[in-house]
């Protein structure tokens, strides 16, 4: 059996910078085992599997397909990046030309758009709520030693915590920050913790980003993640409500990098809009 499969780098525009994503596009139904052996052999923060939701439907003309994502190690409720690198298989290569397209997922349906050269996404809007730092204390210090920590929320929807650092950081200062994702996973006390935001605000003059961030989810077998849409959902959430602000330009700051931009709508939802770049196209022989 063949399976088309992609590598896109997705909130960029230029190839190996971004979070690349590989799509593959199942005509028939996979034995469920084969979701994660694919996903461990392409060995990418996560692996996005489009499929066909009835008989009948069509890559080129459907607007409404069923998508589900593995890391390495397992399946995740959400993830926005290998959404966009998904939406922009479609788009881009498969030449779908409906105006929106549907996503049937674990997190409900998720809506992607073309705005220009940008791919939209309608994502969920996730509230992080102020955490006790004695009972993350541990997992803070391997993150970021002694540096000032001005706030600790989690999102208990998405299991992760946000740490923000003081704002007396420059950007720079989170971009530089040697971390030890794999000692997260013994300084992690409190078994709710699945994915750890660091980020700090933004310059405040105006120009440029709103917020910077970076994100480790060594509990997915993904030591950092370099871009990542659904560690945004809460991102949004937290930010929009810190800056009284419905509309955000994001960077997350990690080597490979990549650019968000952010509206947060009044119905609980956010737009996350992002560039692509399609790098490889080939087929998967089972």
């Amino acid at each position: 059996m063949q399976i088309p499969v992609f590598t896109v780098d997705a909130f960029t525009n230029r190839p190996f910078s971004g979070n690349p994503a590989a799509v593959c596009l199942l005509e028939n139904d996979l034995d469920e085992d084969l979701h994660q052996k694919i996903a461990t052999e392409m060995n990418l923060s996560e692996t996005a599997f489009i499929r066909k939701l009835k008989p009948g439907d069509d890559f080129t003309k459907s607007s409404c397909f069923g998508l589900r994502w593995f890391t390495p190690a397992n399946e995740v409720p959400l993830c926005g990046h290998a959404t966009l690198a998904s939406a922009a298989v479609l788009f881009h290569v498969q030449k779908n030309t409906n105006p929106v397209l549907t996503f049937v997922t674990l997190s409900g349906e998720l809506k992607a758009r073309q705005v220009k050269d940008h791919i939209v996404l309608d994502l969920p809007l996730y509230t992080a709520y102020p955490q006790d730092l004695k009972e993350v204390e541990e997992l803070i210090k391997a993150a970021v030693g002694d540096m000032i920590v001005q706030d600790v929320r989690y999102s208990p929807d998405m299991k992760k915590l946000l740490v923000r650092l003081s704002d007396t950081y420059e950007s720079s200062v989170l971009e530089d920050l040697k971390v030890s994702a794999q000692r997260f996973l013994s300084a992690e006390k409190t078994g709710k913790v699945k994915g750890l935001i660091l980020t700090v605000k933004g310059n405040s003059s105006g120009k440029g980003h709103d917020f910077y961030s970076r994100y480790f989810a060594p509990w997915y077998g993904v030591l950092e993640d370099p871009v990542t849409g659904s560690a945004h959902a809460v991102l949004s959430s937290y930010w929009s409500e810190q800056l009284g602000k419905k509309e955000m330009l994001a960077f997350q700051c990690s080597r490979r990098g990549g650019e968000l931009k952010i509206s947060v709508r009044s119905d609980g939802r956010v737009d996350i809009a992002g560039q692509t770049a399609v790098v490889l196209k080939g087929n998967l022989t089972l």
